[in-house]
């Protein structure tokens, strides 16, 4: 099973989800395309978990995640704090 993408930072995912948006990230998603985009350090989380996806496949989860990372149930801004996994990078 390949790691989570909880093992992925924060502002990692941003910037994948900042570089689909822009069409500078192809997908679905290959080791080389990782490596060209600087994702290099999360390559078996990321692939992992979006390697088959197509462009919405792959905006769809990354949104997800960082909404579950950045507001609560409510939808109101989480606390900022350190996540372990922001700490290792």
């Amino acid at each position: 099973m390949p790691p989570a993408l909880t093992s992925v930072p924060t502002d990692i995912l941003k910037k994948a989800l900042s570089l689909l948006h822009r069409g500078e990230l192809i997908c679905p998603l290959t080791p080389l395309e990782l490596v060209r985009s600087g994702f290099q350090s999360h390559l078996d989380a990321m692939l992992g978990h979006l390697r088959t996806l197509d462009a919405a496949g792959v905006r769809a989860v990354l949104t997800a995640v960082l909404s579950e990372r950045l507001f609560d149930a409510e939808g109101r801004p989480r606390v900022p704090g350190p996540r372990p996994s922001d700490a290792l990078s």
